[in-house]
């Protein structure tokens, strides 16, 4: 049976496509609710593995777009340490139950709604301007295995590059490179786990192109939005679902 026959599961997850669209389209932290999201109708192996080639595939827009702005040496420190948090992210999914795997996901969604709206309100939790490389490697552990579990990698990136103070061009196209790798260094423990099976390769494949267009149309809406109150909503909605996901995990 297609995942998309039940009409709320499938209204569930086409907003979360447009959340991943919108992320994409210059919303930025947008798309961290869109896993939480989906696993409320599925699995949330199933609804990680879902998302992971509609994003494989946005990130190819992006990196065209932004292929001539990104820094080499934040990448070279972040994605060894990126790329061990996969595989930390790997084993912890590889020996909990869903009941447990779907805790670990509202707890990182929680804690990033915290985290974003303590930041909206003028807080900062960073590393100094001038750390040395290692330390991005750390913060790259900690991008990685967030989002192995749950394609929320975006804070510790933030904590780590954003004190630099890069252009901003140089920052999206950062983050743009560095996040389409990681996603493909994802794709080898994903199959591992069995997380590909036809009908979600399938889903995915028919929520794609609705992925591509609320990119573009983000893009233009972006002109006519109040962001700062967009983004207030966001992030409480992610707080909600992550406690939602974390009481369901613990058999509340």
């Amino acid at each position: 049976m297609s995942l998309l026959a039940d009409p709320v599961t499938l209204a569930v997850l086409l907003a979360a496509v447009v959340l991943l669209g919108m992320a994409k389209g210059g919303l930025a932290g947008v798309g961290a609710l869109a896993t939480p999201l989906a696993a409320l109708v599925l699995p949330p192996a199933t609804a990680a593995a879902l998302l992971l080639p509609i994003l494989i595939v946005q990130d190819a827009i992006s990196v065209w777009a932004f292929r001539k702005t990104w820094d080499r040496w934040i990448i070279a420190w972040m994605l060894p340490g990126a790329a061990l948090g996969i595989l930390a992210g790997y084993f912890y999914a590889d020996r909990v139950d869903e009941a447990q795997l779907m805790a670990a996901l509202g707890a990182i969604t929680f804690a990033f709604g915290v985290y974003r709206l303590w930041v909206e309100r003028g807080g900062r939790i960073v590393a100094a301007s001038q750390s040395p490389g290692w330390v991005g490697s750390l913060f790259g552990g900690a991008m990685g295995f967030a989002s192995q579990i749950a394609h929320a990698g975006g804070p510790p990136f933030q904590m780590w590059v954003a004190p630099r103070k890069l252009p901003h061009l140089t920052f999206v196209g950062t983050n743009a490179v560095l996040f389409a790798l990681v996603n493909w260094i994802k794709v080898p423990a994903y199959v591992a786990l069995g997380a590909f099976p036809h009908e979600v390769i399938v889903a995915a494949l028919i929520l794609m192109p609705l992925a591509i267009v609320s990119t573009l149309l983000t893009v233009r809406w972006l002109k006519r939005i109040d962001g700062a109150r967009f983004y207030v909503i966001i992030y409480l909605l992610m707080i909600f679902l992550g406690a939602k996901l974390m009481w369901d995990g613990l058999g509340g």
